[in-house]
């Protein structure tokens, strides 16, 4: 699919055509140069990966430097493989912008949810707890009870829902509606809400 990578700018609210006051994420998209052009006959498929967000020379590996100067171009921070571009009609240097996208498209959201460390089963999954902390029950409201009967299976079985390292994941907001497209500053506006903190990096693609 034909995309960009860019930044989670912030939430914001439009109105719509029916009045309605609508909640919307603002998204920067782009600019996004191309790095490198991925073929069926070099590379066993065809893509073009893009590049996204400028990053200084001290900080870069000497073979991503070379990477990069063999496109001509700066060191950027984040690289992603695109399928749906023609390759024939991109070139390592091109830049790409939001132009790609128009008002009223639908795109989909990647971006990485927010991470909130190891947390218990009540947070992590929403279990209930026991009721009351009343009756002299101590602090086992936010246990997470039993694990498995201890005769059989005498184990723990895979996939119980357990405490554990929670968010800090890809996530998908799926057909977001474009509400308004700012080209001159590659600023989408999109309907809804979308993954990540404010400054996150996301995949938005048509």
């Amino acid at each position: 699919m034909q995309g960009l990578i860019g930044k989670k700018v912030g939430m914001t609210s439009l109105f719509d055509e029916n009045g309605k006051n609508v909640p919307c994420t603002v998204l920067q998209a782009g600019p996004c140069v191309v790095t490198q052009i991925k073929t069926v006959e070099k590379d066993g498929y065809s893509a073009v990966q893009l590049g996204f967000d400028d990053k200084k020379e001290k900080n870069t590996n000497k073979p991503e430097l070379g990477h990069f100067k063999k496109a001509g171009v700066t060191p950027k921070r984040v690289l992603i493989e695109f399928t749906g571009f023609d390759t024939s009609e991109v070139k390592a240097g091109d830049v790409l912008t939001a132009d790609i996208f128009k008002t009223d498209n639908f795109v989909d959201v990647r971006g990485w949810s927010k991470g909130k460390g190891f947390q218990g089963v009540v947070k992590r999954h929403g279990f209930g707890g026991v009721g009351g902390q009343t009756h002299g029950q101590h602090n086992r409201g936010r246990a997470p009870g039993s694990l498995g009967a201890s005769s059989f299976p005498s184990r723990v079985l895979p996939g119980m829902r357990m405490a554990g390292r929670t968010g800090g994941k890809k996530v998908m907001a799926i057909s977001l509606r474009i509400m308004k497209l700012i080209p001159e500053e590659n600023i989408l506006i999109v309907k809804g809400s979308v993954p990540g903190p404010k400054g996150g990096y996301v995949i938005i693609t048509k």
